[in-house]
């Protein structure tokens, strides 16, 4: 009986695709698709590459090539970097790679780009060739359409991603290269690689050899350098470079220096250990380089705006970038996710678990601001008031789970997004560091301020000081360190916050540290600071609207008010109760809408045409901030207070 059943609807099936396809259609079958690249084996390659990069028109941004590559006869697949450590996604820049012409004994060998990965490039060695040369050019951006630009006249930030080709079919820590950089005339640079030769004479270009590393750690090595720089030492072996537009961008009082090295202290006394034989801060102060921060196992690529300094005492915003970056060299680039390590640049990467990756190094980047003195623990509380209501009010919560976010660098490679309350983007950063913050306030509260989140970064990060090897884990590895501290069903915890759908953000750890989360009609220092550093007005948790200072609309609020008004991103407000446009009148208005319970009434451009609009929102201007419960002790103040 089973058998005639299966017969009768395999024969119903063939029967309903033949007459799915109408007779004379034609209907072709897929074309096979054949691996080309060999796969990546951990073995030495033989022979040792040398880099070789121009990096002297920095006025057009051009960045010449040559590479010299030890080769034997036969088939051979050159690769360009495309999956890239940090980014967490194919973000290889293979479309600014140009002018590619490989040679040998003075002779032409052409190359072929491989039709399904466009990453690779495939040659054919002749017999008696054991050295190929690659020229080629990397054409960095020269407008922010086309990308981060990395190069101006005062400075160029080196990507070794970005430079050099490997060969296919091993492990790139496998493959030995050398390289070499010119500078302008008299420039310095700075980089985690060590140097074996350097020709500065002020008068000629700036020569420097860098010594022979493997790939893996060429790529993870950037370079910043400029004509203006300057490099204070933190801790031993821990420096911080600073390139900036002008000499005077880089003038520090001892209080700020103080406080980026109290940075390595406090990070030093957390986990215990380092992981790294030196590290470098790569600090580009500009308001014409692009804006980064990139993290790398013995540096970290950052970038921050011409008056970091200057503007020391009127926010802080932004300072805890240095932090942020500093700790990935524990969490991230030596403790790494199994299914994120990957042996080369081709093989995909997974990335479910970056909420521990960059959630958890997104906690430590906050705590660390506060205990090294880069924020004061009233910035802090600011900052993470304004984390708590943005994803307490994220709409797309009710659809889309934090875990489903670790695959955004993949999805959508940060290109900007209509409707980022709703779509979701990349929030394993900062709901990543709220759950984080309530593991750390539940071990608090259960062990009576025993332990807490710092036992656990000592026990998973800090262990065999200077290995700056990687070192990999998977959820149950973080399960079962939580577990050593402090039994609980710690897996449960992490599966309802991470994988089940929610109306509102883990917000425990705030009534756990003594405070609670509520709203003002004034804005919070930090809220100033944020609207002063972006140019805009933060009305998301009243209108549910941003806008900048000249009317444009940069987000709008799923279901908010604005939303219900038709409002998008892009649109420009014009007038406010028929006045032109300012934030201030903005504010005005919706503080009468309260006061007097009539409509806001806005016109606005959206695109060609105009149109008046008649908001009814009478709640008035909501920040959120945290408010101390009286008599109350405070877990999340022992939290940011600075460790002795």
């Amino acid at each position: 009986m089973k058998r005639s059943l299966l017969f009768l609807l395999a024969t119903s099936a063939i029967a309903w695709q033949a007459q799915a396809i109408p007779a004379g259609n034609s209907a072709p079958q897929p074309m096979a698709i054949s691996e080309t690249i060999p796969a990546a084996v951990d073995k030495p390659y033989s022979g040792l590459i040398r880099l070789n990069v121009d990096a002297t028109d920095t006025q057009r941004g051009i960045v010449r090539v040559t590479e010299t590559i030890p080769v034997q006869a036969g088939a051979l697949t050159l690769l360009y970097p495309e999956w890239l450590p940090g980014h967490h996604s194919p973000s290889g820049p293979i479309e600014k790679l140009a002018g590619l012409i490989v040679t040998a004994n003075n002779q032409v060998i052409p190359w072929q780009r491989d039709s399904v990965d466009v990453y690779a490039f495939h040659l054919d060695i002749p017999a008696g060739v054991t050295e190929i040369t690659a020229q080629y050019q990397y054409l960095s951006p020269t407008s922010e359409s086309q990308g981060r630009i990395q190069s101006t006249p005062e400075m160029v930030n080196l990507q070794w991603n970005t430079l050099a080709l490997y060969p296919a079919g091993y492990f790139t820590r496998q493959i030995q290269i050398q390289p070499t950089v010119i500078y302008p005339t008299g420039w310095k640079s700075a980089s985690a690689l060590e140097i074996s030769g350097i020709t500065p004479d002020g008068q000629t270009p700036n020569v420097v050899q860098y010594k022979t590393t493997d790939f893996d750690t060429l790529i993870d090595s950037p370079v910043m350098a400029g004509r203006y720089t300057r490099t204070e030492t933190l801790a031993p072996g821990v420096r911080l470079n600073l390139i900036a537009d002008k000499p005077e961008d880089m003038v520090m009082t001892d209080k700020q220096l103080n406080a980026h090295r109290q940075l390595i202290t406090q990070a030093v006394k957390l986990y215990g250990a380092q992981h790294y034989s030196h590290y470098d801060f790569l600090l580009a102060l500009s308001e014409k380089l692009g804006g980064i921060g990139l993290e790398h196992h013995q540096s970290s690529e950052d970038g921050e705006g011409a008056d970091y300094f200057s503007k020391w005492d009127k926010s802080a915003v932004g300072r805890d970038l240095l932090a942020h970056e500093y700790n990935h060299s524990w969490n991230g680039k030596y403790r790494r996710p199994a299914d994120l390590w990957t042996p080369d640049y081709k093989t995909p990467m997974r990335d479910s678990l970056l909420w521990v990756y960059e959630g958890q190094t997104q906690f430590w980047g906050y705590v660390l601001a506060a205990r090294s003195g880069l924020w004061q623990q009233k910035d802090a509380l600011e900052a993470l008031a304004l984390v708590a209501a943005t994803y307490d009010n994220r709409a797309g919560r009710r659809w889309r789970p934090v875990e489903d976010t670790t695959n955004d660098p993949i999805i959508s490679q940060r290109r900007p997004k209509g409707w980022l309350s709703w779509q979701r983007s990349e929030d394993y950063y900062s709901e990543g560091q709220l759950i984080w913050l309530d593991v750390d306030s539940l071990l608090r509260q259960q062990t009576h301020g025993k332990h807490s989140l710092d036992d656990f970064a000592k026990a998973f990060f800090g262990m065999r000081d200077r290995d700056w090897g990687e070192l990999t884990y998977n959820f149950d590895d973080v399960v079962k360190t939580l577990n050593d501290i402090m039994p609980y069903d710690w897996a449960a915890f992490f599966n309802q916050r991470l994988n089940q759908r929610s109306t509102h953000a883990p917000l425990d750890w705030i009534s756990r540290g003594g405070y609670k989360l509520v709203y003002s009609d004034e804005p919070t220092d930090w809220i100033k600071g944020v609207e002063g550093a972006r140019h805009m007005a933060e009305l998301s948790f009243s209108l549910g609207l941003s806008t900048s200072e000249k009317g444009k609309v940069s987000s709008v609020m799923w279901d908010s008010p604005a939303f219900n008004a038709g409002l998008t991103v892009g649109s420009e407000l014009v007038a406010v109760d028929g006045h032109a446009f300012s934030n201030d009148l903005l504010k005005t208005a919706i503080k009468n809408a309260k006061a007097n319970k009539t409509p806001i009434k806005l016109l606005i451009k959206q695109g060609d045409n105009y149109r008046d609009v008649a908001i009814p929102y009478y709640d008035g201007l909501r920040y959120p901030r945290l408010e101390k419960i009286d008599k109350t002790h405070s877990y999340l103040e022992d939290l940011l207070a600075a460790k002795n």
